[in-house]
């Protein structure tokens, strides 16, 4: 028998062990274990070969401020889309968003006294209509006072500015402005043209007015009964508002709800009383001036009070007009000086010590809220804007600090070297306390 090449061999031991690792991967399935991998050999590089570097995780190479700004930005538009959804639900119903908003202001206005009716013995129902009629009864003979004023006067108004308009006419013709009286008369002829041009526009106005005055009465009417209802069961209305906050978060906002009534309240009741002395004090000014409506003047100046900053130059400008177009230019001056001067100690001296510092808010916060507000809801949204900022801003700031009081409260207590470090002094001759 000849002998077995040596290349045969090897081939025949690597057949065998080929069959042993096969019957050791079909036992090892058998008993339902993972198969043993057979080792795979890769080649090594050659030398000259470049080296290639792995290719990093696609998550790792994007640099960590822009995952961070990404993170946020579809956050950001998830709340925009959202702030937009909720800005057109309330477009489409600002008649009562506006009604429900004037009923909260007008309790936080009236609230204190139900509740000193109710100290003196009054039962709840009646402390509530007394209080409640009262207002609505002032407010209405406050108006039907402006309006009577008006119409008794307006005569005589219509005389004044006749001649104020001729003698504005001679001051621009002395004045150094150099204005002719032909360009004077090219004015008045192209506001004459305008006027008669735009007839139809005009008309379309009124009959828009007309509906306007009906929406007026509808909020009007709309805020009474909101008034009433809470005034009588104002926390009844809280208590079931809670009840549709999440329980996690129910403890944190029935902290912050009474917080922001008192600071709502204080708002309105400090903006009254500020509102009152610039009216008086500007309505006396202009009447020892012998500026004419001067009643009605001072009630506008204490219904524009209630948009901060805005409101001033308004009814301030309004009373300069009137005082101008009536009184001259000298007057006009002199009421404008008693303006500014009453709304320097308004700003310096009336507010800070009403309002306080529980419902200060920037000027420049004060601003961007009555424009925002304006833009959304006209001259109801800017009255709102602010109290609706120093509200949020209570709430807010009571909102931090719980949550880190609550942080705080979970976090372990102080054990070893920290507790040595966060214990008591003892005061001298006083034992030291054991920390652990």
């Amino acid at each position: 028998m000849s002998k077995v090449p040596g290349w045969l061999g090897r081939v025949g031991a690597g057949l065998t062990r080929m069959g042993q690792r096969l019957d050791e991967r079909r036992a090892a399935g058998e008993r339902g274990e993972d198969p043993v991998p057979a080792p795979e050999s890769v080649p090594a590089p050659p030398t000259y070969a470049p080296a290639v570097a792995a290719r990093p995780d696609p998550v790792a190479a994007i640099p960590w401020g822009l995952r961070v700004a990404a993170e946020a930005g579809w956050r950001l538009l998830v709340l925009a889309g959202t702030l937009w959804v909720l800005m057109k639900v309330i477009s489409e119903v600002q008649l009562v968003v506006l009604a429900f908003v004037a009923a909260l202001l007008i309790t936080a206005l009236l609230q204190p006294t139900v509740a000193r009716l109710r100290r003196l013995g009054l039962p709840r129902g009646l402390a509530t209509a007394v209080t409640a009629i009262t207002g609505f009864v002032i407010m209405g003979l406050i108006g039907w006072f402006v309006v009577w004023q008006v119409m008794d006067n307006l005569g005589d108004i219509s005389d004044r500015v006749r001649d104020g308009i001729d003698e504005l006419k001679r001051w621009l013709l002395d004045s150094p402005f150099h204005v002719t009286e032909q360009q004077i008369n090219d004015i008045a002829k192209n506001l004459s043209d305008t006027i008669g041009t735009n007839t139809e526009e005009i008309t379309t106005a009124g009959l828009q007015g007309v509906t306007v005055m009906v929406e007026i009465l509808t909020g009007m009417l709309l805020t009474m009964f909101s008034t009433l209802f809470l005034l009588y069961d104002g926390k009844k209305v809280w208590t079931w508002w809670l009840k549709l906050v999440p329980a996690q978060a129910r403890p944190g906002v029935a902290g912050a709800g009474p917080r922001a009534w008192r600071t709502l309240t204080a708002y309105v009741r400090g903006t009254v009383i500020v509102a009152m002395i610039d009216a008086i004090f500007i309505g006396l000014g202009i009447y020892f001036l012998d500026v004419p409506l001067a009643v009605p003047l001072g009630v506008f100046i204490f219904l524009f009070s209630f948009i901060p900053l805005v409101g001033a130059v308004v009814s301030g400008a309004l009373a300069v007009i009137v005082a101008l177009v009536t009184q001259g230019v000298f007057t006009a001056l002199m009421v404008l000086l008693v303006v500014l001067a009453v709304q320097q100690i308004e700003g310096h001296v009336l507010q800070p010590f009403i309002l306080g510092r529980a419902v200060r808010v920037h000027p420049l916060a004060v601003v961007l809220a009555v424009a925002a507000g304006g833009l959304v809801a006209g001259i109801g949204g800017a009255v709102v804007a602010v109290p609706l900022v120093a509200v949020t801003n209570t709430v807010v700031g009571y909102l931090r600090a719980y949550s880190q009081e609550q942080a705080m409260r979970a976090a372990p207590g102080p054990h070893g070297a920290t507790a040595y470090r966060t214990a008591p002094t003892p005061a001298p001759g006083e034992a030291p306390k054991d920390t652990e």
